[in-house]
């Protein structure tokens, strides 16, 4: 081979290995990230475990008679005139067996937390019920007594008296769970009994504006109606969350579950348990959102942008360890304060008479503050129930988005058997062919928010309709109600 030929084989060669290097360099598979473990091939081992540790709920209440039916009058001296006198009069209760009231029923989920007899559900499974019982998937049905409820965080605690230890589960650590982690949700569908569905954790402390300590998990785990209660489960078969409401534009599943983390249920349900209540950490402030506008000017920067102190309460915690108004809270007994959404969990979920550091943004310097935790009195009065519609009154009526919507009175909650403490819009008609028939909106369902505001009356919601059009958006987020309680998102068309 001649010495020109031989140099163009060499820098040849070397193009060849370079195009190789280069081509692995840059695969696909080069740049791929560490491979996942791989998914269970079976959760059979771990589902047989818990099932009879998950219960289903029904209840059951009380709903007015129905109003006596007007008998027709017969012809004086007719011969069928005796005839429909005492047909008419055994249907209204006279003269025949005495009209017994109504009842209503719904169903949920729980789990059993105590072998002794103590289950956990949704507070919104058990309001208002007149008697609960417990069926557990061996067949028995045991009636249950409310211990303590807590509608903020949509938890109840329940008590059975079983004739042998229940088989029970253990809280986890929510905390530790990642996004992308394998979990396991177990409950009652559509009342069709204990079903297991798997999957993974979608997001963390998502904020659905259903309470003032949101900080739901977020899963991709078929959760349904009547999957209220039931339990979240880890891989390791620890309760890391309590499913609670879905986003649903049909009521089925559509892979957006929320659940309660079990780090905030398990501190409501030692409380319920131990008082009979939960009694929640204060230190008397008002605060407001940081925006971006006001961390410039008052020098916050990072993603963590803290609580800004709006007001303080008069011989408060806050005011008697020296917080003042403008300063900015970043940490609460050592746990980060992100925004202002996570100071008012914190602190209720921070023990009473508890001294705690408070490390705050004044002026543009870090302080550090010491605080004692007060208790934060959630006591409503007796008589502080929204006023109803009386017989006197004529009902507020509207109509928008397809939907024709009414004030809540006593005849629309014997029509659509709604729970006696029923507040909101009621929904008492649907067009056809509308976006709102579409996305599966009933008679009887109760609107309760229009674009995250609370509504109360028809007007309320005309408003924010007309807020929205003038803001130029096409849809209107509904939060809605079903008779049993089950809340769900429903985005509909204003067009």
């Amino acid at each position: 081979m001649s010495e020109p030929t031989a140099r163009k084989a060499i820098r040849a060669r070397r193009a060849l290995a370079f195009a190789l290097a280069a081509a692995t360099a840059f695969s696909p598979m080069a740049l791929a990230p560490a491979q996942a473990r791989p998914a269970p091939d079976s959760f059979a081992d771990l589902a047989e475990g818990l099932l009879d540790s998950v219960v289903n709920i029904s209840t059951s209440q009380n709903a007015p008679a129905q109003k006596e039916v007007t008998p027709p009058k017969a012809p004086e001296g007719s011969p069928f005139e005796e005839f429909f006198d005492e047909f008419f009069n055994k249907r209204n209760g006279q003269g025949g067996p005495q009209q017994r009231q109504r009842k209503q029923s719904s169903l949920g989920s729980g789990f059993v937390v105590d072998a002794n007899g103590i289950v956990v559900t949704n507070n919104h499974v058990i309001d208002g019920a007149d008697e609960i019982v417990v069926n557990f998937p061996d067949g028995t049905k045991l009636t249950a007594e409310l211990v303590g409820k807590d509608a903020k965080t949509d938890i109840a605690v329940l008590r059975v008296k079983p004739t042998k230890p229940l088989k029970a589960v253990k809280f986890g650590d929510a905390q530790k769970l990642r996004v992308g982690d394998w979990v396991l949700a177990i409950g009652n569908p559509f009342g069709l009994g204990g079903s297991v569905s798997a999957g993974i954790v979608s997001a963390r402390d998502r904020n659905i504006n259903s309470g003032p300590y949101d900080n739901f998990i977020q899963t991709d785990a078929a959760i349904n109606r009547g999957n209220s209660g039931g339990p979240l489960f880890n891989m390791n078969g620890e309760v890391v969350g309590i499913n609670t409401a879905i986003i649903s534009p049909s009521g089925g599943s559509i892979g957006i579950g929320f659940s309660v983390p079990a780090n905030t249920a398990q501190p409501v349900v030692d409380q319920i348990l131990k008082f009979g209540e939960t009694r929640r950490g204060w230190i008397g402030v008002r605060i407001q959102q940081v925006t971006d506008d006001i961390a410039e000017s008052l020098g916050v920067s990072g993603a963590e942008k803290g609580a800004l102190i709006a007001g303080v309460n008069d011989d408060g915690p806050a005011e008697k360890g020296g917080i003042e108004v403008g300063d900015v809270v970043l940490k609460f007994d050592g746990k980060s304060v992100r925004d202002m959404r996570d100071l008012p969990r914190i602190v209720a979920d921070t023990p009473i008479d508890r001294e705690v550091e408070v490390v705050l943004l004044r002026k543009g310097k870090q302080e550090t503050r010491k605080v004692t935790v007060g208790r934060l009195e959630e006591a409503e009065p007796k008589n502080a129930a929204l006023k109803a519609p009386t017989a006197a009154e004529e009902p507020k009526t509207g109509a928008a988005l397809g939907l024709r919507f009414s004030s809540v009175t006593d005849e629309l909650k014997t029509k659509f058997q709604l729970k006696p403490d029923a507040k909101g819009v009621v929904v008492t008609g649907v067009d056809d062919g509308s976006n709102a028939q579409e996305k599966n909106i009933q008679p009887g369902d109760m609107l309760i928010e229009v674009a995250q505001e609370t509504v109360q009356t028809p007007s309320d919601v005309a408003a924010r309709i007309e807020a929205l059009k003038k803001d130029g958006k096409k849809t209107a987020l509904l939060l809605l109600s079903n008779r049993q309680g089950d809340v769900r998102f429903v985005a509909v068309s204003i067009d």
